[in-house]
């Protein structure tokens, strides 16, 4: 019997669940618990499958989501995710054959990007996806960073308070809107990632800890949330002293009295040895907050979100530009779905981008620009690489100019 590829149907959900777990490695015994947890948020309109004589063989699914991009607007984006092929039945094109139609459904949808998060680099290129953003995790010696550990409270004038997972239902959901109106790179979440996030949704087969959430007060605006911090904590003594590990889960803040009030806040908490950072922005402002800056290892540095550009005039006119600027950009697809050529005119005030017949000022594949696109990746370095072509002098240093961002895109989460 051919390979088959196809939406699955509500019947097929725990065969399509045990696909799953066995293409991460799991226990791919699927409780009737977890097939209704998991089916509670499943639309398995956007859900697709490979069988092979009935058994599911791969997975791949979609779903609806927000990006913001420079400048602070929201683009819908086609998320995907639980992207798996079983190891029987790799080098079959299976993965091709759904990532073509979900594609090619998200363009008909009106998406301007689809986004995913790269369990392996060299797979999603091919599909004209490129990384867009990056992320740094430290590992931080609090007896060496140097910073006075007594708390009394933000230096700010602000406060630091303990609240529950309730609260965080609460606080959490406006708190990452005005994150996300703010920061490019970020992804939107829905209740059920709140919910899920505060363990308020449990899955079976993923052990839930409660964690600690602290958040920040500001001084101003009636004590107005500022940030939010959720961690866990070990319990380790050695001859009777504390070798103790606080991990960072998450940290959202948007001032930076915020950010580092609960910095100081969680480096000040009695018998905490060390602090897992989680995963940050490359350029965040962790390691100068500390006196001593080599107080914070670093312990992963790796590519995160990846883009995959849809609709190239939507996608430039979307962002900003911080100067005034021209340029042709010819762009390849091998999909077939956003390549061509366009001329981006950008400024402070405005920008369009149409297609043109005029020369090419820079030559790239649908991936390089996406990973341009956000601001991370300079044109100049993808030149030096061969991976663009500067059809006109100084082309390179000019959309480097246009495109890059003071500072660097981030997404906090992983889907």
């Amino acid at each position: 019997m051919s390979l088959e590829v196809r939406t699955i149907s509500d019947a097929e959900l725990p065969d399509w669940l045990r696909a799953l777990a066995t293409g991460f490695l799991r226990e791919p015994d699927i409780s009737a618990e977890e097939v209704e947890a998991r089916r509670a948020a499943a639309d398995l309109d956007r859900a697709q499958g490979a069988f092979d004589a009935g058994y599911c063989v791969g997975t791949y699914r979609s779903f609806p989501q927000l990006l913001t991009v420079v400048g602070g607007a929201s683009l819908p984006a086609n998320a995907v995710s639980d992207v798996t092929v079983s190891p029987t039945h790799r080098r079959r094109g299976l993965l091709s054959r759904m990532i073509d139609t979900d594609l090619a459904q998200a363009k008909e949808r009106g998406d301007v990007v689809s986004t995913l998060i790269a369990a392996e680099y060299p797979i999603y290129g091919r599909y004209g996806f490129g990384p867009a953003t990056w992320i740094t995790e430290w590992e931080v010696d609090v007896a060496r960073a140097g910073l006075d550990t007594r708390w009394s409270g933000p230096c700010d004038g602000g406060r630091v308070d303990l609240v529950d997972g309730a609260d965080v239902r609460k606080l959490g959901p406006e708190l990452h809107e005005r994150l996300r109106a703010a920061q490019h790179g970020v992804v939107s979440r829905n209740e059920r990632w709140w919910r899920r996030a505060t363990g308020d949704i449990r899955i079976p087969s993923q052990p839930w800890t409660e964690p600690y959430y602290a958040v920040h007060r500001s001084p101003e605006g009636g004590g107005r949330i500022d940030g939010l911090l959720a961690y866990t904590a070990d319990d380790r003594w050695e001859a009777k002293r504390a070798h103790c590990r606080a991990s960072v889960l998450g940290m959202i803040a948007v001032t930076p009295e915020a950010e580092r009030a609960l910095w100081h806040f969680l480096l000040s908490v009695d018998w905490i040895t060390t602090v897992e950072s989680g995963y940050r922005a490359p350029d965040d402002l962790l390691p100068l907050l500390l006196p001593d800056p080599r107080a914070a290892r670093i312990t992963t540095h790796a590519d995160l979100l990846w883009v995959r550009i849809l609709d190239v005039p939507r996608a430039l006119e979307a962002r900003t530009y911080p100067v005034p600027g021209s340029l042709v950009l010819d762009v390849h697809d091998t999909a077939g779905l956003a390549g061509g050529r366009f001329r981006l005119d950008a400024s402070p005030e405005g920008s369009s981008c149409t297609p043109t017949t005029g020369p090419a000022d820079l030559t790239l594949a649908i991936g390089d620009l996406a990973a341009l696109y956000l601001g991370d990746e300079s044109a100049v370095r993808l030149a030096s690489l061969g991976r663009v072509t500067e059809e006109r002098g100084g082309a390179a240093v000019l959309a480097d100019t246009l495109l890059r961002t003071s500072r660097r895109p981030w997404c906090p989460d992983v889907f």
